[in-house]
């Protein structure tokens, strides 16, 4: 130690003679010191006494640095997930400590039974640059949210605040973002672990028990589920008294679809909206259903009309679900019904690769011709493409063309809406 300074020298030894009372006690010691020079610490290698399998007989803390990766973590292989960056450079600084009555020294008869903790070994020399204070805090083992900090993420989320915005609001909080204690990524990992615990008692069940809450809230708040033979929740439907307010006001025109399904259970989300005076996307109601057959959009179908007063909508919007389709013509079969276009667009980029038919497909969706034109038009083409098969995808949809064709949708009323894309956009929201 003749190359240490004097202030180094007393710092060793400062540490070196310590004692502690606790593991945590120590790791604490030590995260604040690694804190105060610009590294973090990871816990390493243990040993646990040989009688009492749940007593601890020696801790090694070392820097995140510490080490090289095991070759087995560094061969990617089949995982799907991306391999971690690589951190560790081989860094030796490290922190040890040995219970007191640890076998491997003298002293163990005699201090045993005050379960201290000593510090055996410390090396204090980095081979990596290390971070100023003012970055260090956001070193793994220094970012933490505390108390406070977790009760006010709860109720930002509950009014609707996303988790970017829940971190602005923080870094105001606290004077910068240094000074908040925690990254994006930990406000994200703290939800997710929160909603799994809120949940642990059945997810089906705590979302039952928060819609008879809402219920208890809002005496207008209409929910209603579906479950099997088994008990299991096969179908979810709920809207509050703001949804009928809308809905009896703005309900002409209803669109939605069950496109959307990235939950944790891929079970299709069907919100059912339409637009204001103000041609603003309103909301009517939400459902999750397990399957999507004509059964179970009956069902849905079915609920929204009891929650919405016995009311039909004058038109509908929906993708080419045939299930959906079906479900339509039981339930609101005095209502028109139109496909949205910009799925019939993908459809046709999808299934027609000729260029010249995509064209002459596209006009059967915007011609607003007469319906004998427009059929003369289909009769032609279906002759010209030489389709002769019921199974052709041209056959399939020319039975279909009073859904689509803007020659058979003239003088209804759809308020100039001809795709479900503003229900598509909320999707994301609203999950």
């Amino acid at each position: 130690m003749a190359h240490l300074s004097e202030e180094a020298l007393s710092e060793y030894y400062e540490i070196v003679s310590k004692m502690f009372g606790s593991e945590d006690e120590e790791f604490q010691f030590y995260n604040n010191y690694a804190l105060e020079r610009g590294f973090s610490v990871r816990k390493s290698y243990v040993e646990w006494d040989n009688d009492n399998h749940d007593l601890l007989n020696l801790r090694k803390f070392v820097c995140s640095r510490e080490g090289f990766r095991e070759l087995k973590y560094m061969k990617n292989g089949n995982r799907k997930r991306k391999a971690r960056n690589i951190s560790r450079v081989g860094c030796r600084a490290r922190l040890v400590v040995a219970r007191v009555g640890c076998r491997a020294r003298l002293v163990v008869a005699r201090v045993k039974e005050t379960g201290r903790w000593h510090v055996k070994d410390f090396i204090d020399e980095h081979n990596h640059p290390l971070a100023p204070r003012e970055l260090a805090c956001m070193l793994r083992s220094h970012r933490r949210i505390f108390e406070e900090q977790k009760a006010s993420i709860v109720e930002m989320e509950i009014s609707g605040i996303r988790k970017h915005q829940i971190m602005d609001i923080l870094k105001m909080w606290y004077g910068g973002f240094d000074m908040v204690g925690c990254t994006d990524r930990d406000i994200y990992n703290f939800s997710y672990s929160y909603k799994q615990e809120t949940i642990a008692a059945g997810d089906a069940q705590t979302v039952i028990s928060h819609l008879k809450a809402c219920q208890d809230k809002d005496p207008e708040f209409f929910f209603k589920y579906l479950v099997d033979a088994d008990g299991h929740l096969n179908g979810l439907f709920w809207s509050d008294s703001q949804s009928l307010l809308d809905y009896e006001a703005f309900g002409d025109v209803v669109i939605f679809d069950s496109t959307y399904r990235t939950n944790r259970y891929n079970m299709p989300f069907v919100p059912f909206v339409g637009l204001n005076h103000h041609r603003s996307t309103v909301i009517f109601d939400c459902g999750i259903i397990s399957h999507e057959t004509s059964e179970a959009y009956e069902w849905m179908l079915r609920t929204f009309f009891a929650a919405m007063a016995q009311k039909h909508p004058i038109s509908v919007i929906t993708d080419g679900d045939l299930a959906m389709q079906r479900a339509i013509r039981v339930v609101w079969p005095n209502s028109n019904h139109r496909l949205c276009l910009w799925h019939m667009e993908q459809n046709i980029f999808r299934n027609l690769h000729d260029d010249d038919l995509r064209e002459e497909f596209r006009t059967f969706l915007y011609d607003c011709c007469s319906i004998e034109e427009i059929e003369r038009k289909w009769v032609e083409s279906l002759e010209r493409n030489q389709v002769t098969s019921e199974d052709s995808r041209l056959h399939q949809m020319y039975q279909m063309r009073n859904l689509w064709c803007a020659a058979y949708q003239q003088g209804r009323c759809f308020l100039g809406l001809r795709s479900n894309q503003c229900s598509e956009s909320l999707n994301s929201r609203l999950l």
